[in-house]
């Protein structure tokens, strides 16, 4: 190519030939050759002394072909540049090095295109790895915490039985309800907060039969539906927990459950009694609040703020969300 542009009236055909064809049909070898084989079978899996070796043999072989086929079929075309132009030969080492330089363009190009490439697929398999795992993990959490809530809620109906058998019946009838709505209906990424919030007011109420008239429950849900989607089943263990350990059988308590949503925000705050349990009462899994922070961290990275604090002796969780 440099000859094309610096010698004017001089590009006859041979010249071309001589100067361009060749070189450049040299270096496609060295391109292909490395972008198919080379670079696959010997620089990626570190066998560098191979392939440098290899790469020597082929830029040494063609510079010899490239200096036979000028003598023996570019004569004539040699000895006319010098009479006409008075040119000698440049210096053999500085021929050398432009001529090794021509063949390492295209080496080095082959390296990094296929360098790129591989980047890109390495990072495609580990983007696929990744969100696999994703769904695994929130996969087991979601198992993890259904039978978690029904053994809760078993036990709940189950207090009831002796004391109050009728509210035992309709106890069972709520629970498969919300147990329908667990398995069909929370197998998806994300669901409408208004649903969500129709499970947890049927909770509520379910859990209202087992607690006394000293327990005093509230709750404040958006009326209006909003068309916010949600992840499934984020707030039903803190109102599990709120009714578990912030409940007195002995003295009034109370229960307030609030949710808010300022455009795409979400909101939630429970507020109970501050009732921590013994150091020798074994009642409860722990499975609740652990899970929340887990399946908080996979789905909503850098979008949620989850904190719990005790308050004028009152405990209170609060969740805030920001949806996509």
């Amino acid at each position: 190519m440099p000859y094309l542009l610096s010698y004017g009236q001089e590009q006859e055909l041979d010249r071309i030939k001589a100067h361009f064809w060749i070189p450049l049909f040299f270096s496609a070898i060295v391109f292909y050759f490395n972008y198919f084989v080379l670079v696959d079978r010997y620089l990626f899996p570190k066998k560098m002394l191979q392939f440098i070796i290899i790469n020597l043999a082929f830029i040494a072989l063609f510079l010899y072909l490239k200096e036979y086929i000028e003598d023996h079929y570019f004569q004539e075309l040699v000895k006319k540049r010098i009479e006409n132009t008075g040119r000698t030969e440049p210096p053999f080492r500085m021929a050398l090095y432009i001529q090794i330089l021509t063949y390492m363009a295209p080496l080095f190009f082959a390296i990094a295109l296929k360098s790129t490439q591989r980047w890109v697929k390495t990072e495609a398999e580990r983007k696929e790895a990744a969100n696999f795992k994703l769904k695994s993990e929130l996969q087991h959490l979601h198992y993890q915490l259904q039978p978690h809530f029904f053994f809760n809620s078993l036990n709940n109906i189950y207090a009831m039985v002796d004391i109050s058998p009728d509210q035992a019946k309709t106890s069972i009838h709520s629970l498969s309800k919300l147990m329908r709505y667990m398995l069909y209906e929370t197998n998806v990424e994300s669901i409408l907060l208004s649903k969500e919030i129709d499970f947890m007011k049927k909770y509520i109420e379910l859990m209202k039969l087992r607690v006394s008239d000293k327990t005093t429950i509230s709750y404040n849900f958006p009326a209006e539906e909003k068309g916010i989607k949600i992840a499934p089943l984020l707030f039903i263990s803190l109102i599990e927990n709120a009714f578990k350990h912030g409940v007195s059988a002995s003295k009034a308590s109370s229960i307030d459950i609030n949710l808010t949503c300022h455009e795409k925000t979400v909101l939630f705050t429970i507020e109970n009694d501050n009732l921590p349990k013994k150091t020798d009462d074994k009642s409860g899994s722990g499975i609740g609040l652990p899970n929340i922070i887990k399946r908080l961290e996979l789905l909503y990275p850098n979008k949620n703020n989850f904190k719990t604090f005790v308050k004028d002796s009152r405990f209170v969780a609060q969740l805030e969300i920001e949806t996509n």
